[in-house]
């Protein structure tokens, strides 16, 4: 079945992966735009999208291993937005990679040969890696070079390389590559899609240490960190879709920077600072030492990222309507409510 074109009724947009946490931030908002006439939801698992009340979702069934459906679903389509990713999993390392980085590219290839206008790829400030050399408020210009250990890291990294490398050989198809920081909000820990497995559950356990009257003292790592709230991502997600801002990179960070202190307080925890330097230096040695696959994770303290996010407010007219303290808090009332 062919979905009707922008020239019909509106923009048509293609997601893969639909239903993790970016899709949860954004596939709302396409449903409430009066510009968006119809949305095609990709995805190996069946899902039912009036379920979730996306009623202008037509549910496609497909893997991005395969090329061919893809194809299919592209078919009339204006706009893609390809949110899957696989960040933890039990699935070998090669099947990982097939869906991470060709799944991508096959993605890209398909939007190119059905003639898609813009093609917006939900990337990480992971891409940046984690170095002693970065800046404190990089901008987009600052280089991106894969994590030394962290395979989620050293694949958004390979892969924003290889779109751009991609994307030249198809001028009319316009890339938006968005760095989101780690994002948070009721769908990040459920969905599991913005930290590991393991990470998910200590956080919800402590989530609960908020309703003790007793603050528990605790060392905490005096580490800087971003976040931002799924639905601004979401916003940065439609202005790409629907926006006059050009094709590129932006960063996408919720207003203000915390500390671990600043995040243990919001955990109710009374904390007991560690210097930064310290805890980095540890990390650095502990992430060689054989360890669970999660543990590949430690590599993001060894060097905080922390980015500027004024391309993206003048270009894109991007403004997160949550800080990064106040999508914290979010997340932990939904934790513990």
């Amino acid at each position: 079945m062919l979905v009707p074109s922008a020239s019909d009724h509106g923009l048509t947009v293609a997601v893969t992966g639909p239903t993790g946490t970016f899709g949860f931030g954004l596939i709302p908002l396409l449903q409430d735009d009066d510009r968006i006439s119809h949305i095609v939801g990709i995805a190996r698992r069946p899902f039912d999208p009036v379920a979730h009340g996306w009623t202008k979702m037509e549910y496609r069934r497909g893997d991005v291993r395969d090329p061919a459906p893809l194809e299919e679903a592209f078919l009339g389509v204006d706009v893609v937005v390809h949110l899957a990713f696989v960040v933890v999993g039990n699935a070998p390392r090669q099947t990982i990679r097939e869906i991470n980085i060709a799944g991508t590219l096959n993605t890209f290839r398909a939007a190119a040969k059905a003639n898609v206008r813009r093609f917006v790829y939900a990337s990480s400030v992971a891409a940046y890696g984690f170095y002693r050399d970065n800046p404190v408020g990089m901008a987009e210009d600052w280089p991106t070079r894969p994590a030394k250990r962290l395979f989620y890291a050293q694949e958004k990294a390979e892969l924003e390389r290889l779109l751009t490398e991609a994307s030249a050989a198809h001028p009319g198809l316009g890339l938006y590559l968005l760095r989101p920081s780690v994002v948070l909000g009721p769908h990040a820990f459920g969905a599991k899609a913005a930290v590991p497995t393991p990470l998910a559950t200590v956080g919800s356990r402590l989530a609960g240490v908020r309703a003790w009257r007793l603050p528990l003292p605790a060392f905490v790592p005096n580490v800087r960190m971003q976040f931002v709230h799924e639905d601004d991502v979401g916003q940065a997600f439609l202005l790409c879709i629907v926006g006059a801002g050009p094709p590129g990179a932006y960063n996408i960070a919720g207003d203000g920077v915390l500390t671990g202190a600043d995040i243990a307080r919001e955990f109710g925890l009374l904390a007991i600072p560690i210097p930064a330097g310290l805890v980095q230096a540890a990390a650095r040695a502990v992430m060689y030492i054989p360890m669970p696959p999660w543990a590949q994770w430690l590599e993001a303290v060894t060097q905080p990222v922390i980015m500027d996010t004024t391309k993206a407010k003048r270009q894109l007219g991007w403004r997160p309507r949550h800080t990064g303290a106040d999508a914290l808090r979010g997340t932990l009332r939904h934790l513990t409510g």
